[in-house]
């Protein structure tokens, strides 16, 4: 066998970089030496794996090697800990190496990877710096460009996170599984916002961040595997893969918005909807029912409609009602309300929508909308203050760009 390029290397160490940097935490007890260990095995894996071809078993490479690097100052630099060819030796030696995600403490380990992300004392910017620094390898250069900051002020964001994970403290037993449960949902919500943030980006030129919404994926892709009877991990997986399928075609060649009912849904990402979509069924068939799954599921009715006319609105409807009981909130009966004027008309959703007037006042999306339905009604002066009080609150260029054409016309 040929020996590995180096993309191939570096593909394999993004791969492996989440359950790799779990074990090692759970050896060391210590976020800032667990990620030095990891650095160093994925020096040595590009160092060496050119040469001597991949090994049988990446992952546990990795974990020997970055282990024996971590154990390398508490051992003194002793050289049975620092020669890189012994690495393959050890590995027999390492009880309990977990080689694979079926592995309980394993997946454990990785969640709590994850968790210690989205430490609740975190606010969320600083949960998805973490992850995307820690997880996902994301450089310091990367997130303060994806986040519009300048490199140090991303620098003391990123310190100041792992500082107060660090005095927060963190436990490293086997978690119970009602632990287990409450932490997969905080991480749950954690991949979902950041992928909110690269699918409409709340600020900025650029309406959608790619390499945000990627990397949501890479990792929800990951909770699935590791929690393959979870209808939340199976739910949001599907979720956003259906969304972001759609990423082709919702902005013109200048960047400008493109709604769904007029979008060229030719360039959709089929292979990734086909994906999706045993997934939605799946999850839908699990023993809890989250918001996750019941969003999924409207996602495919809209992948599956061959044309805008075509979607079926009840069925988008009666999925919104659902979602309404497992999840009330005035955003739920907001996109509802979409799907309520599709089906019986504007004055039936506006009817829908006047009740969240107060919640939703700082709301951008909900002025839209409503400035919407007012100018299907022909209440044009109305719907141009609706409009208005969106485009204010709006920190997106493209968005804002999409309601001043709409003001224009009015």
């Amino acid at each position: 066998m040929a020996p590995p390029d180096n993309d191939t290397i570096a593909q394999l160490l993004s791969l492996h970089r989440p359950q790799t940097l779990a074990a090692l935490l759970r050896t060391f007890r210590d976020l800032d030496l667990a990620l030095a260990a990891w650095q160093d095995a994925a020096m040595r894996a590009r160092l060496l794996w050119p040469g001597t071809g991949l090994p049988g078993d990446p992952l546990a490479w990795l974990v020997a090697c970055g282990r024996n690097a971590g154990m390398a100052p508490v051992r003194h630099q002793s050289s049975a800990y620092s020669d890189p060819d012994l690495v393959a030796d050890s590995m027999d030696a390492l009880p309990g190496l977990q080689r694979n995600l079926d592995f309980v403490p394993f997946r454990d380990d990785t969640l709590r990877l994850l968790y210690i992300c989205a430490n609740p004392g975190l606010p969320p910017s600083y949960q998805i710096a973490l992850l995307l620094h820690t997880v996902c390898g994301l450089t310091v250069a990367q997130l303060a460009h994806a986040f519009l900051l300048r490199q140090p002020a991303m620098e003391q964001r990123i310190a100041r996170a792992k500082r107060r994970v660090a005095e927060t403290g963190t436990s490293f037993d086997e978690p119970a599984a009602h632990e287990r449960a409450a932490r997969l949902k905080t991480v749950l919500a954690m991949v979902y916002l950041l992928f909110s943030e690269g699918y409409a980006s709340s600020s900025g030129r650029q309406y959608i961040r790619m390499e945000l919404c990627e990397e949501a994926i890479r990792l929800a892709r990951l909770l699935a595997r590791m929690f393959p009877h979870d209808g939340g991990a199976l739910g949001l997986a599907a979720l956003l893969m259906l969304q972001h399928a759609r990423s082709g075609a919702r902005v013109d060649a200048k960047g400008a918005l493109i709604l769904l009912d007029d979008q060229d849904r030719r360039r959709w990402d089929l292979a990734l909807i086909d994906e999706a979509l045993p997934m939605v069924d799946t999850a839908l068939h699990c023993r809890e029912l989250t918001p996750y799954q019941i969003q999924a599921a409207v996602a495919a009715v809209h992948a599956q409609a061959e044309t805008a006319s075509g979607t079926d609105w009840a069925e988008i409807d009666r999925l919104y009602a659902v979602l309404q009981v497992v999840h009330p909130s005035p955003i739920v009966t907001l996109n509802r309300a979409v799907a309520v004027n599709k089906l019986r008309g504007p004055t039936a959703a506006l009817v829908m929508i006047e009740p969240l007037a107060a919640e939703l006042s700082g709301y951008a999306y909900y002025f839209s909308v409503r400035g919407m339905l007012l100018k299907r009604l022909g209440r044009n002066t109305d719907a141009q203050a609706a409009m208005l009080r969106a485009r204010e609150l709006v920190n997106s260029a493209p968005v804002a760009s999409h309601i001043d054409m709409t003001l224009n016309l009015l």
